[in-house]
């Protein structure tokens, strides 16, 4: 078949696969940025139009900002949309990218993600085992699943560091075979 292209190598499928769902999560929860602009138009008019205060739904923007930013953090450094001083790394070949992107992944954001992970976990128990709630009476009750978004980035970021390596151990082993 002429119009046929090439099987990709297997690391490179597998940081499709690994990819997928860290991407799927922040298409979901990009939304909440919306959702986030609504609830706060609707705090600021509650309050100083009609001079309402409304706790929960103030801490549900709150909630909603540590959704969109601690769940999309491996999406945006999928998309390269993390904050880079790319000073030299624009300069560099494909290899060297490959290089960088690699040792990269695996100093940084992996070991990063797996301390986040670790540290965070006896925190996030601790809140579970009381079903930590709200300083505020009429607050939201459910402070230990916005605690469980700590454990959820490092998870995310750590799926997302992996593929970034594996797709990096691609471009190195198909700059090999030219």
């Amino acid at each position: 078949m002429p119009n046929a292209q090439p099987e990709r190598p297997l690391p490179a499928r597998l940081a499709v696969a690994l990819e997928m769902p860290v991407l799927a999560i922040g298409n979901i929860v990009s939304w909440c940025a919306i959702l986030m602009v609504v609830l706060e138009f609707a705090v600021v008019l509650m309050r100083y139009v009609f001079g309402i205060g409304f706790i929960a739904l103030q801490e549900s923007v709150i909630y909603l900002h540590a959704a969109t930013f601690m769940l999309a953090s491996g999406a945006v450094l999928a998309r390269d949309g993390h904050v880079r001083v790319d000073v030299v790394y624009s300069r560099l070949g494909p290899r060297s990218r490959a290089l960088v992107d690699l040792f990269g992944a695996l100093l940084f954001v992996v070991p990063l993600a797996l301390l986040t992970f670790d540290v965070a976990l006896p925190y996030v128990a601790r809140s579970w085992a009381i079903l930590e709630g709200s300083r505020e009476t009429s607050g939201l009750p459910f402070v230990y699943l916005l605690k469980t978004l700590i454990p959820a980035f490092a998870v995310l970021l750590a799926v997302e560091g992996i593929a970034m390596a594996l797709k990096a151990l691609a471009a190195l082993a198909a700059g090999r075979e030219r």
